[in-house]
């Protein structure tokens, strides 16, 4: 299956300097991003990184008897599979498509040695990690703190800054097992949002139509993660 994209949508792929960017070019592999793959099971031994271009990726804690809770979304800005160069080389958690798209992935051999070269790429992915800290930290206030509605106006809006439209294709049934909550809620929830005019939902399809009156409903969980992503961001794209 021929995947059109270009590297460079992924902003940490567009922020390597042109060494490093000449070396990897080589060795990313284009792939295909249906909704619900699984990259990586919980204590899988991870054996490819991915860089998203057009896809959401959900990082989910997954318990013993099978419930899950999303602890963060990884889509065009960042990467798949941190714990490979933090050091631990697998995670308790499982990384699933929560909408479709295209991506490009790197053998966990070679992301390694670049690693471990201590150069730039050591210091663009630290910073990446960073905000990811601080979304999955933010996003365990919010589901003890927050209401359902603030909840799901947090996880609308961050999915929507990774991507290229305003509508995404996702079940109710989907979005309970994001938000780790019973789908009766996201009904009551999606359904409070509608009757306000801020999205329309039919048939899978989410389409976000007041972006601004969603950012007034959220909690200031989405401010903070958004803050910390733009105040890393711009700093990895000028190195």
């Amino acid at each position: 299956m021929a995947v059109l994209s270009d590297p460079k949508s992924n902003h940490l792929l567009a922020a390597l300097p042109d060494a490093e960017w000449q070396r990897w070019l080589p060795s990313l592999e284009p792939v295909a991003l249906p909704l619900g793959k699984v990259l990586y099971e919980s204590g899988g031994k991870l054996t490819h990184v991915y860089f998203s271009t057009t896809a959401i990726v959900s990082l989910l804690y997954v318990m013993e008897n099978g419930a899950s809770a999303e602890i963060a979304v990884v889509g065009n800005e960042g990467i798949v599979g941190i714990s490979l160069f933090m050091g631990g080389g697998s995670t308790p958690s499982r990384a699933i498509v929560q909408s479709a798209g295209h991506g490009f992935r790197l053998k966990a051999s070679l992301m390694m040695e670049e690693f471990n070269r201590a150069g730039p790429v050591l210091h663009l992915l630290l910073r990446y990690t960073q905000a990811l800290i601080t979304q999955m930290a933010q996003t365990a206030v919010c589901n003890r703190h927050h209401t359902l509605d603030q909840q799901l106006c947090r996880w609308l809006l961050l999915s929507l800054d990774r991507l290229h439209s305003s509508e995404l294709v996702m079940t109710q049934e989907l979005i309970a097992n994001m938000l780790g909550v019973r789908r009766e809620g996201v009904t009551e929830a999606a359904g409070q949002l509608h009757k306000a005019g801020l999205i329309r939902y039919q048939r899978g399809r989410i389409t976000v139509l007041d972006r601004d009156g969603l950012e007034q409903r959220t909690c200031e969980c989405y401010a903070v993660v958004k803050k910390e992503y733009d105040r890393l961001l711009p700093a990895l794209l000028a190195r």
